[in-house]
């Protein structure tokens, strides 16, 4: 029955595809409950709409015959052949059905679509003068007319359903037969048209009755790349992205959109599932027409309302999870190179002279056990990290003094160095690659880390401290806790105890150390929280003070 398993290419869920109608059984046992797109080839060629609605067999003149009296909204737009969902993008005109079938004839019958146009516009303008909803007269006559979403049945609103009457003309699919529809609703295009990229939320069943449809389908998970509307907005479900024109300098993001879309065609007769939530453009040729069977999803269902709190909090919490990974993922890739591994260092690096190097901490020469215990590699690490923090420290403190009005003492420049290069890290907080220090940390080995830390406690504590309370940016903060806590996972408790017990004595206050590392890895965090916000919902925050 199945042609083709779903499989994940290019990073989007790929639909399933049937070749007969599945059991009920199935459906909602195998198929719904993955949340995947799912097409069914010739499932609703048994349906009597099949044959009587072809326009190009007669199916005009039985749809005026049997609903040719009906008014109906119809969307028109001076975006077509594009409809945009955003109510600011078109507007709603009632249209007597049998003029827009008459529209239909003659778009048969002339090549030149412009003068069916202006044919039609001159019917509405008639009806509209008859209407109490007012109609525009404004648009021009190169504009196209789409009956999109019309109800045929309505649970969910209870409201007037005008084509109620073509319900006897198909029956429910099989697998949809347990199902409590939300609504049923009916779609005709007289020319070619496009729906803008947006998702549902609700399930869905588009089975095409006449003409063809292409599908573009991204999955939920797709969602940065489709920069969706601000979610309190009105077309929250859209994608702000330009279909026809996008603009790569104000949405980057969606030139990679693409790796995550699959193309579904639908003959006359196929039907395809689209889960709530899949983002879809929908392409529509000459004179098509189709039913959609729309129904809630059973998460949706059975979420409670006194839970949604806590469902959120938790949602949001995850997506800012996995966007840390992302951002120190490409922390790390932006600085392949920047130093070199462990193998060529121990390859051919040159020897630190440690006992001229080291200083104690009375101020004599050693030549120290835990600094001899490091490989090369890490020796080489250690010595980078001090010549970073104090190159930092230097710069911060030189920059400090040309801009300050008398010379400054110690601890105050010490504070001005504090506030100048918080203010640097949380400037460059989007520019991960650039923090040479966060690097060294994450490409380092846990244990390794551990040594070189001890030995620069050991015999370099006040650079260690400029380190963590000056040189430490929110993502260098982060990685330097996660390495904490891959630490902790390969060594004994006691181990763990000496380590930080060691590590902490170095600071005069070390609640206030602790304190200063959690706030900067809060800021990191907060920075993943700002990502998601504009990436998932359409929103922006400030930083907070």
């Amino acid at each position: 029955m199945e042609s083709a398993a779903a499989s994940r290419l290019g990073g989007a869920l790929r639909a399933r595809r049937f070749d007969r109608s599945p059991s009920p059984e199935h459906f909602s046992s195998a198929i719904e409950p993955t949340n995947a797109p799912a097409v069914f080839h010739g499932v609703v060629r048994d349906w009597r709409a099949f044959s009587e609605w072809n326009p190009l067999n007669g199916g005009l003149d039985y749809l005026e015959e049997r609903v040719g009296s009906v008014t109906v909204e119809a969307m028109m737009s001076d975006s077509t052949p594009v409809f945009y969902g955003d109510l600011r993008s078109h507007e709603r005109v009632p249209l007597k059905f049998s003029t827009f079938i008459a529209s239909c004839k003659s778009y048969l019958r002339e090549s030149d679509a412009v003068s069916s146009s202006m044919a039609v516009q001159e019917e509405i303008s008639k009806e509209s003068a008859n209407l109490s909803e007012p109609c525009s007269t404004s648009l021009s006559t190169r504009d196209q007319f789409y009956i999109a979403q019309v109800a045929i049945s309505n649970d969910e609103n209870k409201q007037r359903c005008p084509l109620q009457t073509l319900r006897e003309d198909f029956l429910t699919p099989e697998f949809l037969a347990t199902k409590s529809f939300s609504s049923i609703n009916f779609w005709m295009n007289r020319a070619q048209s496009r729906s803008s990229t947006h998702y549902d939320p609700h399930h869905n069943l588009l089975c095409v009755v006449a003409g063809r449809k292409v599908v573009v389908l991204w999955p939920p998970s797709a969602c940065p790349f489709l920069y969706p509307m601000p979610v309190y907005g009105e077309a929250s479900n859209h994608s702000a992205v330009n279909i026809e024109n996008p603009d790569y300098s104000v949405h980057y993001r969606a030139k990679h959109s693409q790796e995550y879309s699959e193309k579904i065609i639908l003959e006359p007769g196929d039907a395809l599932f689209i889960p709530e939530g899949w983002f879809h453009q929908v392409d529509s040729d000459d004179l098509t027409i189709a039913v959609n069977f729309w129904w809630k999803s059973s998460i949706m269902s059975n979420m409670l309302e006194h839970m949604d709190a806590y469902y959120l909090r938790r949602i949001v919490s995850r997506l800012v999870d996995k966007e840390m990974n992302e951002m120190l993922r490409k922390c790390s890739a932006g600085e392949l190179g920047a130093h070199q591994s462990a193998d060529e260092y121990s390859k051919g690096s040159k020897e630190v002279n440690t006992a001229d190097e080291v200083v104690n901490h009375d101020g004599t020469n050693e030549n120290p056990g835990l600094l001899q215990q490091l490989e090369p590699y890490a020796l080489q690490v250690l010595f980078e990290l001090i010549s970073l923090v104090h190159e930092g420290v230097k710069v911060v403190g030189q920059e400090t003094q040309d801009h300050a009005a008398e010379p400054t003492t110690s601890k105050d420049e010490t504070c001005e160095q504090k506030g100048e290069c918080e203010r640097i890290v949380e400037e460059n907080l989007s520019l991960l690659e650039s923090d040479p220090i966060a690097n060294i940390f994450l490409d380092l080995e846990p244990l390794e880390f551990r040594k070189i830390l001890l030995a620069m406690v050991h015999h370099f504590p006040r650079t260690v401290e400029a380190l963590v309370l000056h040189m430490l940016s929110p993502v260098g903060a982060e990685i330097l806790t996660r390495k904490f806590d891959e630490m902790d996972q390969l060594t004994t408790k006691e181990q763990q105890d000496e380590f930080y017990k060691l590590f902490y004595s170095i600071f005069e206050d070390q609640y206030a150390v602790m304190d200063a590392i959690l706030n900067k890895k809060e800021l990191f965090a907060f920075q993943a929280f700002r990502n998601v916000l504009d990436q998932y919902l359409g929103a922006h925050v400030d930083r907070p003070r």
